[in-house]
């Protein structure tokens, strides 16, 4: 079938589905309108987690819904949950009862444990009433601490996105009693450790109230959220109730955190000749600074000196048989905070701002990243009235063939219409020593039409030396409409169109393609069955993509397909799409030295999906396929995704991924193993040892990444970290890498005086 019958075959199935929303599905009533009022607590609490002062007697819990498997029943399990305040603190008890506390779950006491294996408390605040961005903090009956930033409505881009900041960190305390009757917990978070607004000592914040039974696949929220947003439906900062505090003043924070770091490190570099690797030993001694000061109740100023992030976990390694470049998300703590403030999206991963571009150098055609010192940098984040404020300033060391260079963003938004809805502005540049630069500005907005309609608009220009720099030219633009139905229930959408003009080069962004005009659109129509069906959710689905060069409007990549995604109540999940590709290459691809694909048209089709045991389970796993025709041979690539907690305090997880291109009529064959394991210890809430185990058979590399952290208090942290790459196929290059490529160990401590 030919690309313009298939894309009307697809259309007549689009036609199909919206014609049966005419019938659309009932939602029930979810938050009350009128702010709930927090209550000051009347007396003083003893922080040991049972919540059983007389102060706590005036305080009324918060009215507890089952949102998951079957929504608006009463919780399975009694949970008590009230929140109160004093002078400094905001505090939340919560009386988690459980008939049956030996199946209770909590295999990790790691901090930032991320699982649905163990059972959680949580509180979501938005803390600025913004309706799109919240500060998570959460606890499970082992006592461990999880605080994540949570952003852009908990809306997911691409299927692998969390949009949550699981990096972000802030200082508070939990305290957790288990016993015969069920887990117990007192949370206390500095006032301090918030950012917000206040209107003379009078505060609006959103709040959303979630526990999660591991065993029983059952979620509990506060408000009664309706889940048609999918599973991160409770994570909505825009279905938050909203809540009221009086009397309530913020604090400005001041922390000085300097850091020491000693090791040694060895690699090898090929000569300049290119005949032989030479070895390089260097010890490592640096300091550095970091500061966090509050400007004023809203504003928050970091200031970083000689920037170092050792202690960040290794990148999950990929194998890659696309012709764009990697995306790797961003790890490291400095960038975190209010995050979104600087999101500027043009769908996917592409994005006017990528941080990663700051202090990581990207290796030309080899998907392989290095780090490059920071010799230091500020960044200003927060709110005024209806504006949100970023400003981020940098300075590199230089590399190889690259001069120092700084790096610069503002960026401004602004709330209008509705809670729901902004517009805003974007400004990045580089600038090198050597007189080399890279500028852009950006204009977004996005809108709530009503419900859970939302459109979206952006557009932007860059600059560069060497080239033409016309204003009046789409050459260097990009823009994007975007116009989509979130939800799950009932009919859903999403219609994009989008351009990048051949200049366009977003230095401090990520582009995945060049000089396009595209369309991505997807369909869906969405049942929640009710209580009686063993069913929690499933729907049908139909979606699209065309790419068109810019030069001769011919189609460079298309792909489109029907699907079907299904969820039960006990916890199995599995999505299905057939799809249809067209690529046209106009260079030859390249998977390795023995297998690729020369230029020219190819048509093919393949199956992608996968299916997931319940995760709550203490051993689970998810199956990944995307299999059949590869433009002119087969693709087979088969994922397998395990984790298990073996026992208290120690789990295991990992992945396996086969992947197998073959041309038979060019007798061309590439075979390629991703293998990852992660064996994570925990001695306690406060010590910590992870272990994580990579090869990458695309590149014949082991990679390991060995990690203990001692964090006895919130702000001091000592890390040994320990990291070696081995080759484990010498022969198959001239001349031999050595066997270990590199290989580093790192001692590095941080103390935070908080003043």
């Amino acid at each position: 079938m030919s690309l313009p019958k298939f894309l009307v075959a697809a259309a007549a199935i689009l036609a199909v589905l919206v014609h049966s929303s005419m019938a659309q599905q009932s939602v029930p009533a979810q938050r009350s309108k009128n702010p709930v009022v927090i209550q000051r607590l009347s007396g003083p609490i003893t922080f040991d987690g049972l919540s059983n002062e007389g102060a706590w007697n005036n305080i009324q819990p918060f009215p507890m819904t089952m949102m998951r498997p079957n929504f608006g029943q009463p919780p399975s399990e009694k949970t008590d949950v009230r929140i109160g305040f004093d002078d400094n603190y905001l505090w939340v008890a919560a009386r988690l009862y459980d008939s049956e506390p030996v199946k209770i779950q909590a295999p990790s006491r790691k901090r930032d444990y991320m699982e649905a294996n163990t059972d959680w408390l949580g509180v979501i605040f938005d803390t600025f009433n913004d309706k799109e961005n919240g500060l998570g903090f959460m606890t499970t009956p082992s006592g461990l601490r999880w605080d994540g930033a949570i952003y852009g409505d908990a809306e997911q881009r691409t299927p692998m996105e969390m949009p949550i900041n699981l990096s972000w960190n802030t200082f508070w305390d939990v305290k957790v009693v288990t016993n015969d009757q069920g887990w117990f917990v007192e949370m206390r978070i500095p006032f301090s450790s918030l950012r917000f607004q206040e209107k003379a000592g009078r505060v609006v914040m959103g709040l959303v109230i979630w526990r999660w039974i591991a065993r029983k696949n059952e979620e509990i929220v506060f408000p009664a959220i309706y889940p048609k947003w999918g599973f991160l439906s409770a994570w909505k900062p825009s279905q938050g109730q909203e809540v009221i505090l009086e009397g309530v003043h913020s604090r400005k924070p001041f922390y000085v955190a300097p850091y020491a770091l000693g090791g040694y490190g060895t690699s090898y570099e090929l000569n300049d000749e290119e005949t032989a690797y030479l070895r390089k030993q260097s010890p490592t001694a640096e300091a550095g600074l970091d500061v966090k000061y509050g400007l004023t109740s809203n504003f928050t100023l970091d200031v970083t000196l000689n920037t170092d992030f050792a202690q960040v976990e290794a990148d999950n390694q990929q194998v890659n048989l696309t012709r764009f470049s990697l995306f790797f998300p961003e790890k490291r703590l400095f960038f975190q905070e209010r995050a979104s403030t600087f999101d500027f999206s043009f769908g996917g991963y592409d994005s006017l701002f990528y941080s990663r571009r700051i202090g990581i150098h990207e290796e030309e055609d080899e998907d392989q990243w290095r780090a490059v010192r920071i010799y230091g940098g500020t960044r200003l984040v927060g709110r005024a009235g209806p504006w949100d404020l970023g400003f981020l300033d940098m300075q590199q060391a230089p590399i190889t063939d690259i001069s120092s260079e700084n790096m610069g963003v503002l960026r401004l938004r602004r709330r209008v219409f509705n809670p729901y809805s902004y517009v805003g502005g974007m400004i990045t540049s580089i600038i090198g020593t050597d007189g080399s630069y890279n500028a852009a500005y950006g204009l977004d907005g996005i809108f709530r039409i009503t419900g859970d309609d939302y459109l979206s608009l952006a557009w932007a220009q860059t600059f560069e030396n060497g080239k033409k720099n016309d204003p009046a030219s789409l050459d260097p633009a990009r823009f994007r409409v975007n116009y989509q139905r979130r939800t799950q229930q009932g009919l859903g959408f999403n219609l994009d169109i989008s351009r990048a003009g051949l200049d366009y080069n977003p230095g401090l962004g990520f582009e995945m393609r060049e000089n396009f005009l595209s369309t991505h659109d997807r369909v869906l129509y969405g049942w929640f069955p009710g209580e009686k069906s063993w069913l929690q959710s499933h729907n049908i689905f139909a979606e699209g993509f065309v790419a068109f060069r810019n030069d001769d409007h011919t189609v460079e990549s298309a792909e489109v397909g029907p699907g079907w995604e299904f969820y039960t109540k006990s916890g199995y999940g599995c999505w299905l799409s057939f799809r249809y590709c067209r690529e046209s290459l106009r260079e030859e691809l390249e998977f390795s030295d023995e297998a690729g694909v020369p230029p020219g048209e190819y048509d093919f089709y393949g199956l992608k999906g996968f299916f997931q045991t319940p995760m709550g389970n203490l051993f689970s796993a998810m199956l990944m396929v995307d299999a059949g025709s590869f433009y002119d041979g087969r693709r087979t690539s088969l994922g397998l995704m395990p984790s298990w907690s073996i026992f208290p305090d120690l789990s295991l997880s990992g992945m396996y991924q086969y992947n197998r291109v073959e041309f038979p009529h060019r007798g061309q064959e590439f075979i390629a193993h991703l293998v990852q394991v992660r064996l994570l210890a925990t001695l306690s809430t406060k010590t910590s040892a992870l272990a994580f185990i990579q090869y990458n058979g695309a590149d014949d590399v082991v990679i390991a990444n060995l990690r203990f952290r001692l964090n006895p208090s919130e702000g001091h942290d000592l890390y040994l970290v320990y990291n070696e790459t081995l080759n484990t196929d010498r022969n198959r290059k001239i001349p031999f890498p050595p066997a270990i490529g590199d290989r580093t160990i790192l001692l590095k401590y941080t103390y935070t005086f908080n003043f």
